[in-house]
């Protein structure tokens, strides 16, 4: 044989080795009698996450809808790795609620090294075990409605100089409107940064501290990451002394940096003390005796959760309004003009149906990934049982069931009175497993009520000073950015906010 020939031998013989490592599980499912959802090498059944030509959500979506009405369940494999997609709303509920203790950790902390990403790894989202339940039980108390309650006259201000910035900002705005992104990313800075550690970010001067910048780097997913977590799923050893962070590390430097400023401050000055998240964070360092890196990383929990999605969700709120001109005066009749109490905020039936109804067509979270803890049988609807086994993984596709015409009637349309204690409220939807904006179980998030705070006050006072108008930069539809791993609108969100006399 020449070398030519021996040469092509030798790569053709790799070749085949390669994809035969690829995809010799590819029939794992199908052996026990669960339908298996179509799977390329090297991409497995989502290839959305490496041609990123659409947000990858959309390939849970395709494969929902093709066996929702035939099986509870559907084999899918993570590159090479099987795991297993949920379709019935039913088994939904159970894994995130009646049954969580076979599904208590998420699959984010496969993928996380508290030495490689402090920020991320003290997070309860990606704590596992006890950790999390301790974790949770120190957070929770911060949140609780008397802290929130506290936090609301800060909020109060940032809201009124949010307005000035937006009056000044539309002046200046060019044809293509204000993106609202930005806007809304510079207001859920200022009520954080002062909610949380009582300082301000200058998020509405023309010269604003870095801490905007940072945060949008924050959630900036670096090649290097989802490369990692590809090459991990394909050889699941790497993780056991390898990690690449989610965070730079400059990024989480300078949070680091921020709160030992703040600390240092707030220590410095006993007399200036001030009922906030940070506040309660001293004492529990007290308390329990937490070091300097565990108090920084609690406290991180509540910067790195107000900002990115608590903007989010607003600006698709003012967006849904701004096509909705009359549900946006639905909502202008309901908040009035009067100066509103924290409790009254919180009784406002309307608001709080547009904020569930936004985060039903532009959820947080797309997909829920967990990741089983006790042994679990499903059972499918063609009386097929699997078992699954912990850390294998489960997929719940939240955005599928958010748009599902079985559950939502005219699911692409902003309809905030499905959401209304009339119609059975967001607990109605929730029970049914079919709604989770917020998640749902154990695990829903811990801050919740201070998020809706910030979106309700936001947008009370928007309300009463603009009438909001969708730019014709912004798309019609609701298709999501391609690579961002929340909902975000494809394109952005640019509108207009026309002062009212």
């Amino acid at each position: 044989m020449c070398p030519i020939s021996t040469a092509l031998f030798v790569i053709a013989a790799l070749l085949a080795l390669i994809y035969v490592f690829l995809t010799w599980n590819f029939n794992y499912w199908k052996k026990r009698g669960i339908p298996s959802a179509k799977s390329w090498p090297f991409v497995g059944s989502f290839p959305s996450v490496f041609t990123q030509k659409r947000n990858m959500v959309y390939d849970i979506d395709e494969i929902y809808e093709q066996y929702k009405n035939t099986d509870s369940i559907v084999g899918v494999f993570q590159t090479r790795i099987p795991q297993l997609l949920v379709t019935s709303p039913e088994y939904v509920h159970k894994i995130l609620v009646t049954d969580f203790r076979s599904f208590h950790d998420n699959e984010m902390a496969k993928y996380t090294n508290k030495k490689v990403d402090k920020i991320l790894a003290n997070n309860p989202f990606v704590l596992t075990g006890e950790s999390w339940k301790e974790r949770r039980t120190e957070v929770t108390p911060g949140l609780s409605a008397n802290r929130v309650k506290a936090a609301y006259a800060v909020t109060q201000r940032v809201c009124k100089k949010f307005v000035e910035y937006l009056k000044k900002q539309q002046k200046m705005a060019s044809s293509d409107g204000l993106n609202t992104k930005e806007m809304c990313l510079h207001y859920t800075t200022e009520v954080v940064s002062d909610c949380v550690l009582g300082v301000s970010a200058q998020s509405f001067t023309d010269n604003p501290l870095p801490l905007v910048g940072m945060i949008k780097r924050v959630f900036e997913q670096s090649f290097g990451f989802i490369f990692y977590t590809v090459v991990a799923n394909l050889w699941p050893p790497i993780r056991n002394f390898y990690s690449v962070g989610l965070f730079a590390k400059d990024v989480e430097e300078f949070f680091y940096d921020i709160m030992r400023k703040c600390i240092q401050v707030r220590r410095e000055n006993p007399g200036q003390q001030r009922d906030d998240f940070l506040n309660y964070m001293l004492q529990l360092q007290e308390k329990k005796g937490l070091d300097a890196v565990e108090l920084t990383s609690h406290t991180m929990t509540f910067l790195t959760d107000g900002f990115e999605t608590t903007a989010q969700v607003l600006t698709h709120a003012l967006l849904l309004l701004g096509r909705n001109p009359e549900e946006q005066r639905k909502l202008r009749e309901e908040v009035g003009t009067a100066e509103l109490t924290f409790e009254q905020l919180s009784e406002l039936p309307y608001i709080e149906a547009c904020i569930h109804e936004t985060l039903r067509l532009f959820s947080p979270l797309l997909a829920a990934r967990k990741v089983v803890t006790e042994p679990y049988e499903f059972l499918n609807k063609n009386g097929v049982s699997v078992k699954v086994y912990p850390g294998d993984v489960v997929i719940i596709p939240a955005n599928a069931l958010h748009y599902d015409s079985q559950y939502y009637e005219d699911p692409q349309s902003f309809k905030p009175q499905r959401f209304l204690d009339v119609n059975g409220g967001s607990k109605k939807y929730r029970d049914q497993g079919v709604y989770l904006g917020f998640g749902d179980g154990p695990r829903i998030c811990p801050g919740m009520r201070f998020a809706q705070t910030q979106i309700k006050a936001a947008l009370v006072e928007i309300l009463r000073n603009f009438d909001i108008k969708v730019n014709p930069k912004t798309r019609k539809d609701n298709q999501f950015d391609d690579t961002y791993f929340m909902a975000a609108l494809k394109g952005g969100v640019w509108l207009e906010f026309v002062e009212r006399k």
